[in-house]
Protein backbone atom coordinates (compact mmCIF):
# COMPACT_ATOMS: atom_id res chain seq x y z
CA UNK A 1 0.00 0.00 0.00
CA UNK A 2 1.91 3.41 -0.99
CA UNK A 3 1.38 6.13 1.73
CA UNK A 4 -0.98 9.09 0.59
CA UNK A 5 0.50 12.24 -0.15
CA UNK A 6 0.54 14.77 2.64
CA UNK A 7 -0.54 18.31 1.21
CA UNK A 8 1.48 21.30 1.60
CA UNK A 9 -1.68 24.05 2.79
CA UNK A 10 -5.49 23.83 2.20
CA UNK A 11 -6.92 27.23 2.02
CA UNK A 12 -10.37 27.01 4.28
CA UNK A 13 -12.71 26.99 1.53
CA UNK A 14 -11.49 24.23 -0.28
CA UNK A 15 -11.09 22.19 3.04
CA UNK A 16 -14.83 23.17 3.32
CA UNK A 17 -15.65 21.67 0.00
CA UNK A 18 -13.70 18.51 0.45
CA UNK A 19 -15.39 17.46 3.61
CA UNK A 20 -18.82 17.85 2.48
CA UNK A 21 -18.34 15.93 -1.56
CA UNK A 22 -21.67 15.67 -3.70
CA UNK A 23 -22.54 12.69 -4.53
CA UNK A 24 -21.48 11.28 -8.15
CA UNK A 25 -23.23 9.24 -10.70
CA UNK A 26 -22.86 5.62 -10.53
CA UNK A 27 -21.69 4.22 -13.05
CA UNK A 28 -23.33 2.99 -16.27
CA UNK A 29 -20.84 1.20 -18.29
CA UNK A 30 -17.21 0.20 -17.90
CA UNK A 31 -13.85 1.89 -19.29
CA UNK A 32 -12.68 -1.55 -21.14
CA UNK A 33 -8.99 -0.34 -22.98
CA UNK A 34 -7.91 -2.90 -25.71
CA UNK A 35 -4.91 -3.36 -23.07
CA UNK A 36 -4.26 -2.82 -19.91
CA UNK A 37 -0.71 -3.54 -18.95
CA UNK A 38 -0.24 -7.14 -19.35
CA UNK A 39 -3.63 -7.63 -20.04
CA UNK A 40 -5.68 -8.06 -23.37
CA UNK A 41 -8.93 -7.63 -24.03
CA UNK A 42 -10.86 -10.83 -25.46
CA UNK A 43 -14.40 -9.87 -25.15
CA UNK A 44 -16.67 -6.93 -24.24
CA UNK A 45 -20.71 -6.87 -23.72
CA UNK A 46 -22.44 -4.44 -25.47
CA UNK A 47 -23.99 -2.89 -22.55
CA UNK A 48 -20.80 -1.91 -21.21
CA UNK A 49 -21.22 -3.56 -17.62
CA UNK A 50 -18.61 -6.45 -18.09
CA UNK A 51 -15.22 -7.11 -20.28
CA UNK A 52 -12.79 -10.15 -20.52
CA UNK A 53 -8.96 -9.94 -20.51
CA UNK A 54 -6.38 -12.53 -20.69
CA UNK A 55 -2.31 -13.02 -19.75
CA UNK A 56 0.39 -13.94 -21.49
CA UNK A 57 0.58 -16.64 -18.26
CA UNK A 58 -3.00 -17.76 -18.65
CA UNK A 59 -4.64 -16.20 -16.48
CA UNK A 60 -8.43 -14.88 -17.58
CA UNK A 61 -9.69 -11.83 -15.67
CA UNK A 62 -13.45 -10.49 -16.15
CA UNK A 63 -14.17 -7.47 -15.17
CA UNK A 64 -17.60 -6.65 -14.27
CA UNK A 65 -20.48 -3.83 -12.94
CA UNK A 66 -22.26 -5.52 -9.83
CA UNK A 67 -24.95 -3.57 -8.53
CA UNK A 68 -25.24 -3.59 -4.26
CA UNK A 69 -28.23 -5.85 -3.01
CA UNK A 70 -28.09 -5.35 0.82
CA UNK A 71 -24.93 -3.89 1.54
CA UNK A 72 -21.31 -3.59 -0.55
CA UNK A 73 -19.63 -6.75 1.69
CA UNK A 74 -23.12 -8.50 1.80
CA UNK A 75 -23.00 -8.58 -2.16
CA UNK A 76 -19.28 -9.69 -1.75
CA UNK A 77 -20.37 -12.73 0.18
CA UNK A 78 -22.48 -13.97 -1.93
CA UNK A 79 -20.31 -13.67 -5.17
CA UNK A 80 -17.41 -15.71 -2.56
CA UNK A 81 -20.40 -18.17 -2.61
CA UNK A 82 -21.04 -18.65 -6.29
CA UNK A 83 -16.96 -18.52 -7.02
CA UNK A 84 -16.30 -21.73 -4.41
CA UNK A 85 -19.24 -23.45 -5.46
CA UNK A 86 -18.22 -23.41 -8.96
CA UNK A 87 -14.39 -24.11 -8.42
CA UNK A 88 -15.79 -27.15 -6.27
CA UNK A 89 -17.89 -28.72 -9.39
CA UNK A 90 -14.96 -28.15 -11.60
CA UNK A 91 -12.53 -29.64 -9.64
CA UNK A 92 -14.88 -32.72 -9.13
CA UNK A 93 -15.40 -32.44 -12.82
CA UNK A 94 -11.87 -32.59 -13.20
CA UNK A 95 -11.09 -35.52 -10.81
CA UNK A 96 -14.04 -37.87 -12.36
CA UNK A 97 -12.69 -37.83 -16.12
CA UNK A 98 -9.15 -38.28 -14.63
CA UNK A 99 -7.93 -42.40 -16.12
CA UNK A 100 -8.05 -44.64 -13.13
CA UNK A 101 -5.05 -46.38 -12.44
CA UNK A 102 -5.36 -50.11 -12.57
CA UNK A 103 -4.60 -50.90 -9.05
CA UNK A 104 -4.93 -54.81 -9.38
CA UNK A 105 -1.45 -56.49 -8.33
CA UNK A 106 0.52 -58.86 -10.28
CA UNK A 107 1.40 -62.13 -8.89
CA UNK A 108 4.86 -61.06 -8.80
CA UNK A 109 3.83 -57.68 -7.79
CA UNK A 110 1.56 -59.27 -4.83
CA UNK A 111 4.46 -61.36 -3.16
CA UNK A 112 6.86 -58.23 -2.92
CA UNK A 113 4.09 -56.39 -0.87
CA UNK A 114 3.75 -59.42 1.60
CA UNK A 115 7.64 -59.16 2.01
CA UNK A 116 7.60 -55.42 2.46
CA UNK A 117 4.70 -55.61 4.83
CA UNK A 118 6.59 -57.88 6.83
CA UNK A 119 9.50 -56.10 6.88
CA UNK A 120 7.15 -52.73 7.67
CA UNK A 121 5.41 -54.48 10.19
CA UNK A 122 8.96 -55.28 12.54
CA UNK A 123 9.71 -51.60 11.90
CA UNK A 124 6.72 -50.29 12.81
CA UNK A 125 6.80 -52.42 16.15
CA UNK A 126 10.39 -50.99 16.73
CA UNK A 127 9.07 -47.51 16.01
CA UNK A 128 6.15 -47.69 18.48
CA UNK A 129 8.81 -48.85 21.09
CA UNK A 130 10.75 -46.00 20.39
CA UNK A 131 7.50 -43.30 20.23
CA UNK A 132 6.42 -44.71 23.41
CA UNK A 133 9.66 -44.16 25.14
CA UNK A 134 9.96 -40.29 23.31
CA UNK A 135 6.44 -39.76 24.74
CA UNK A 136 7.78 -40.54 28.43
CA UNK A 137 10.45 -38.62 28.26
CA UNK A 138 8.74 -35.55 26.97
CA UNK A 139 6.01 -36.17 29.83
CA UNK A 140 9.03 -36.40 32.21
CA UNK A 141 10.45 -32.86 30.79
CA UNK A 142 7.13 -31.30 30.29
CA UNK A 143 7.31 -30.56 26.80
CA UNK A 144 4.36 -28.93 24.92
CA UNK A 145 2.28 -29.64 21.82
CA UNK A 146 1.29 -25.63 21.26
CA UNK A 147 0.55 -22.71 22.67
CA UNK A 148 -2.02 -20.56 24.12
CA UNK A 149 -1.39 -16.91 24.06
CA UNK A 150 -4.37 -14.62 25.08
CA UNK A 151 -5.01 -11.19 26.58
CA UNK A 152 -7.15 -11.52 30.24
CA UNK A 153 -7.52 -8.77 32.66
CA UNK A 154 -5.43 -6.28 30.58
CA UNK A 155 -2.23 -9.02 30.90
CA UNK A 156 -0.92 -11.58 27.88
CA UNK A 157 -1.02 -14.92 29.36
CA UNK A 158 0.91 -17.87 27.33
CA UNK A 159 -0.42 -21.38 27.71
CA UNK A 160 1.32 -24.46 26.74
CA UNK A 161 0.20 -28.11 26.45
CA UNK A 162 -2.18 -28.73 23.37
CA UNK A 163 -1.55 -29.37 19.78
CA UNK A 164 -3.60 -26.23 19.09
CA UNK A 165 -1.58 -22.44 18.99
CA UNK A 166 -4.16 -19.96 19.70
CA UNK A 167 -3.28 -16.25 19.76
CA UNK A 168 -6.13 -13.92 20.75
CA UNK A 169 -5.19 -10.29 21.36
CA UNK A 170 -6.70 -7.03 20.08
CA UNK A 171 -6.66 -7.17 16.51
CA UNK A 172 -5.19 -10.53 15.88
CA UNK A 173 -6.97 -13.96 16.33
CA UNK A 174 -4.56 -16.91 14.65
CA UNK A 175 -5.12 -20.28 15.46
CA UNK A 176 -3.20 -22.86 13.67
CA UNK A 177 -4.18 -26.74 14.64
CA UNK A 178 -1.31 -29.06 14.07
CA UNK A 179 -3.71 -32.44 13.96
CA UNK A 180 -5.82 -31.12 10.92
CA UNK A 181 -2.93 -29.03 9.35
CA UNK A 182 -5.75 -25.81 9.52
CA UNK A 183 -4.83 -22.40 10.48
CA UNK A 184 -7.22 -19.24 10.96
CA UNK A 185 -5.61 -15.60 10.72
CA UNK A 186 -7.41 -12.49 11.44
CA UNK A 187 -5.52 -9.64 12.05
CA UNK A 188 -7.11 -6.11 11.04
CA UNK A 189 -9.22 -6.22 7.32
CA UNK A 190 -6.89 -9.74 6.61
CA UNK A 191 -8.57 -12.64 7.28
CA UNK A 192 -7.04 -15.96 6.17
CA UNK A 193 -8.62 -19.79 6.63
CA UNK A 194 -6.34 -22.71 5.45
CA UNK A 195 -6.57 -26.35 5.73
CA UNK A 196 -4.11 -28.93 3.63
CA UNK A 197 -3.19 -27.40 0.45
CA UNK A 198 -6.52 -25.11 0.34
CA UNK A 199 -6.47 -21.58 1.45
CA UNK A 200 -8.57 -18.29 1.33
CA UNK A 201 -8.26 -14.82 1.70
CA UNK A 202 -10.11 -11.74 2.16
CA UNK A 203 -9.01 -8.40 2.96
CA UNK A 204 -11.84 -5.43 3.45
CA UNK A 205 -11.64 -2.22 4.37
CA UNK A 206 -13.87 1.03 3.83
CA UNK A 207 -11.87 3.68 1.80
CA UNK A 208 -12.14 6.99 0.35
CA UNK A 209 -13.42 7.72 -2.84
CA UNK A 210 -11.36 9.69 -5.94
CA UNK A 211 -11.83 13.03 -4.98
CA UNK A 212 -12.59 13.01 -1.51
CA UNK A 213 -8.97 12.15 0.23
CA UNK A 214 -10.46 15.20 2.93
CA UNK A 215 -13.97 13.97 3.46
CA UNK A 216 -14.89 12.54 7.04
CA UNK A 217 -16.98 9.55 6.07
CA UNK A 218 -15.04 6.68 3.94
CA UNK A 219 -18.01 6.28 1.40
CA UNK A 220 -16.55 3.16 -0.95
CA UNK A 221 -15.26 0.04 -0.31
CA UNK A 222 -12.16 -2.00 -1.42
CA UNK A 223 -12.05 -6.13 -1.41
CA UNK A 224 -9.62 -8.97 -2.29
CA UNK A 225 -10.65 -12.85 -2.25
CA UNK A 226 -8.22 -15.29 -2.98
CA UNK A 227 -9.08 -19.09 -3.19
CA UNK A 228 -6.74 -21.99 -3.96
CA UNK A 229 -7.70 -25.49 -4.30
CA UNK A 230 -7.97 -28.64 -6.38
CA UNK A 231 -7.44 -27.87 -9.76
CA UNK A 232 -10.27 -27.62 -12.68
CA UNK A 233 -9.62 -29.26 -16.09
CA UNK A 234 -8.16 -26.71 -17.39
CA UNK A 235 -5.30 -26.76 -15.08
CA UNK A 236 -6.42 -23.56 -13.03
CA UNK A 237 -6.58 -24.42 -9.29
CA UNK A 238 -6.58 -20.10 -8.35
CA UNK A 239 -9.34 -18.03 -8.12
CA UNK A 240 -10.53 -14.83 -6.43
CA UNK A 241 -11.15 -10.98 -7.18
CA UNK A 242 -10.25 -7.14 -6.64
CA UNK A 243 -13.53 -5.14 -6.15
CA UNK A 244 -13.69 -1.59 -5.26
CA UNK A 245 -16.48 1.44 -5.74
CA UNK A 246 -18.96 3.17 -3.42
CA UNK A 247 -20.65 1.58 -0.80
CA UNK A 248 -24.33 1.99 -2.65
CA UNK A 249 -22.71 0.22 -5.72
CA UNK A 250 -22.37 -0.57 -8.24
CA UNK A 251 -19.09 -2.41 -7.21
CA UNK A 252 -16.76 -2.81 -10.02
CA UNK A 253 -15.09 -6.52 -9.68
CA UNK A 254 -12.36 -7.73 -11.25
CA UNK A 255 -13.33 -11.73 -11.28
CA UNK A 256 -9.51 -13.52 -11.60
CA UNK A 257 -8.71 -17.47 -12.66
CA UNK A 258 -5.45 -18.75 -12.47
CA UNK A 259 -3.07 -21.61 -12.50
CA UNK A 260 -0.42 -19.71 -10.86
CA UNK A 261 -0.90 -17.39 -7.67
CA UNK A 262 -0.90 -13.73 -8.06
CA UNK A 263 0.57 -10.97 -5.63
CA UNK A 264 1.19 -7.77 -5.23
CA UNK A 265 4.91 -8.02 -7.13
CA UNK A 266 2.87 -9.89 -10.07
CA UNK A 267 2.55 -7.22 -12.82
CA UNK A 268 -0.63 -8.86 -13.99
CA UNK A 269 -2.01 -8.21 -10.45
CA UNK A 270 -0.74 -5.02 -10.82
CA UNK A 271 -2.81 -4.11 -13.93
CA UNK A 272 -6.18 -5.99 -12.66
CA UNK A 273 -5.82 -3.41 -9.29
CA UNK A 274 -5.24 -0.21 -12.08
CA UNK A 275 -8.47 -1.41 -14.30
CA UNK A 276 -10.81 -1.63 -10.35
CA UNK A 277 -9.57 1.58 -9.20
CA UNK A 278 -9.76 3.44 -12.50
CA UNK A 279 -13.81 1.80 -12.80
CA UNK A 280 -14.42 1.64 -9.33
CA UNK A 281 -13.38 5.61 -8.50
CA UNK A 282 -11.46 4.33 -5.11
Amino acid sequence: MKPLLFLAAVSALPLAAACTPQAKAPRVALDCPATQGELTRTAMAQDGKSCIYASAEGAEVTLRLIPVSGTAFATLDRLEETLLAESAKAAEAAEAAAPQADTRPSPQSAAEAERAAAEAAKDAGAAAQVADAGDAAEEGMGSVDGVDVRLEKGKVVVEDGRETTRIDLPGIQIVADEANDSAQIRIGPLHVDASGEEAKVQIRREVRLKGEALAREKRGVRATFVSSGKSAADGRRFVGYEAGGPKTGPLTVAIVHSKSALDDDDNVYRDIKKLVRKNGGV
